[in-house]
This record gives structure tokens, C-alpha cells and sequence, in this order.
């Protein structure tokens, strides 16, 4: 912890290893920290699972079945948003692409598409969905400056262990016009304030920062982006709620799970508190 964090929260690793660890407030940023953070070396540990939802390419479990049909809705919601941004290319890059869904439901919608992808695993499964469109980090780079539309981080930004070089690399990429569209929790909702320690969307040590819209706002202003429009991921406080019932009680409580989901949204309709939210953000000189 450094001298200008805070503890706000101590928790631990629910869904692998149970490890404990504790988020400690950034006041710079409005942001909370995992601590400690696994070197880089040890990080993949910690998605060492079949079960890791992001990768999964088939149902097995009744939750993986509420995951598939959501991500259903949600894939076509996606599309809705980036198909309203006023850009000359629809070219995108998915930068961790997981499973490769959303790069091949927009190579259909008529994009030009492909997908960033670190877990050697969830690539190989991703290029079975959506066949040589998805790759390694280092395909970043071979990649020309100033010729992606849309770049896009689904629940991404949180896992980055230098968010700040990859929003650097980001702006390079981007055309003009271009959109930078981050989705991630929100640890000011009311399902985050409500469980606590047990929050699922923490999901330390894989998410190594926790953000605000605060956080957001002040983290790309650093590289010149900002904010246009803050769009609610609604589903995200059921899911997150009936994972979380799980960690708190030992087994999930659905009904509960869905009031918490339920009442979540209808507060953050008053505050804009959603559980987890999509920021649209684009260079300060467009």
C-alpha cells in the first residue's frame, strides 16, 4: 500500500484460489487497488479455471446458461451502440476478445474486426468462433497507426497491469474520428455497497483496479480523451448479485439475488450508480 491509499475493503480470491487481499482508495483517482498485485509473471495463475466466464465457449452449469442467453442480448446491444458513432472506416479491434463473440457478431454486421486476445486457451477457442481474426498481444504492434475506428474493452481495462501504456497505444491507433468504448464495474452501485467484501465484480486479484465514473473521467483526461456518453450495463447487477449470494452464503439465493439485482437499477436510475457502466470516449480535439 502506498502512502497515499487508504484501506477501503479487505477481501479475497472467492472463485480460485482464496487468497486474501485487500482494495486500498487512491483519492488521486477515485479509485480502488488491488493490493498486493501478483507480478506479471504469477497473474495467470489466477485464470487458470475452466470455469473462467469470459472463456467459456460452452454451457455447463445453469448460470452458463443465464451468461449465454444474456451475452445474446447484450452482443446486439453492442452493435446498436458502435453502429450510431459517425466514423468514415468501420474498422474495430476488441481488445481482449475472450471468446471471440463480439468480433464475429460485427464482422456479420459489416465491420472490418479483430480481437486482441492474452490467454493462449480462450484464442485458440475465440479462432473457432471467429477463424483468424483473433491474436496475441503482440499483433498490437504490427498493426497501423491512425486506422482503427473503434476500439473496444468489454470488462477489460480492470485486468490491465499498465492501463496508462495501453491507453497510450489506443490513442496512436485511432482514427480521427475514432471511439475509444470501455465497459467496467462500477464499486459505487448500490449491489458493490451492499455485499462488500463479497462483491463479485471486485474479483481480485484478476481485477487489479476497481473504477468510478470519477476514476474514468480523470484516468483518460491524463491522455486527452474524454468522456461523451455513459451508457448502464443493467444485466451485470443480476449476474453480479447471484454470483455474489454464492461468495456471502455458500450457494445462490436467486430470488434474493434478482430483488438486489432489481432494486440496484431502479436506484441508479435516480444516481446513475449502475452496477457496471459503458463509457463512449473520444480524443478532446474531435
Amino acid at each position: 500500500m502506498k502512502k497515499s491509499e487508504k484501506l477501503y475493503l479487505k477481501t479475497k480470491d472467492f472463485s480460485i484460489t482464496g487468497e486474501p487481499f485487500a482494495l486500498c482508495f487512491n483519492k488521486e483517482l477515485d479509485m480502488l487497488v488491488t493490493t498486493p498485485q501478483p507480478k506479471a509473471e504469477h497473474l495467470s495463475n489466477y485464470y487458470n479455471s475452466e470455469l473462467y466466464i469470459s472463456h467459456l465457449t460452452k454451457k455447463r452449469s445453469p448460470l452458463d446458461w443465464v451468461y449465454f442467453l444474456v451475452r445474446n442480448y447484450t452482443l446486439r446491444s453492442k452493435i446498436k451502440l458502435i453502429s450510431k458513432f459517425s466514423v468514415h472506416k468501420k474498422t474495430l479491434l476488441d481488445f481482449g476478445a475472450g471468446s471471440g463473440f463480439f468480433v464475429r457478431a460485427t464482422t456479420k454486421a459489416g465491420w472490418k474486426s479483430i480481437g486482441i486476445e492474452t490467454s493462449k486457451d480462450a484464442r485458440e477457442a475465440a479462432n473457432i468462433v471467429s477463424p483468424n481474426s483473433i491474436f496475441s498481444n503482440s499483433h498490437i504492434d504490427k498493426l497501423e497507426l491512425n486506422t482503427i475506428s473503434v476500439i473496444t474493452l468489454w470488462h477489460v481495462l480492470e485486468h490491465l497491469s499498465h492501463p496508462d501504456l495501453h491507453i497510450k497505444k489506443f490513442k496512436q491507433l485511432l482514427t480521427k474520428d475514432g471511439r475509444l468504448v470501455v465497459a467496467v464495474p462500477n464499486y459505487k452501485s448500490y449491489d458493490a455497497a451492499y455485499f462488500k467484501e463479497f462483491w463479485a465484480a471486485y474479483d481480485v486479484p484478476r481485477h487489479l483496479w476497481h473504477f468510478s465514473q470519477q476514476s474514468i473521467s480523470r484516468l483518460f483526461s491524463q491522455h486527452d480523451f474524454e468522456i461523451e456518453t455513459i451508457h448502464p450495463m443493467r444485466f451485470d447487477a443480476y449476474y453480479v448479485s447471484l454470483l455474489s449470494t454464492k461468495y456471502k452464503y455458500g450457494k445462490m439465493k436467486i430470488f434474493k439475488a434478482l430483488w438486489l439485482g432489481f432494486v440496484s437499477n431502479v436506484r441508479a436510475q435516480r444516481t446513475g450508480e449502475y452496477s457496471s457502466l459503458i463509457y463512449v470516449l473520444k480524443h478532446n480535439d474531435n
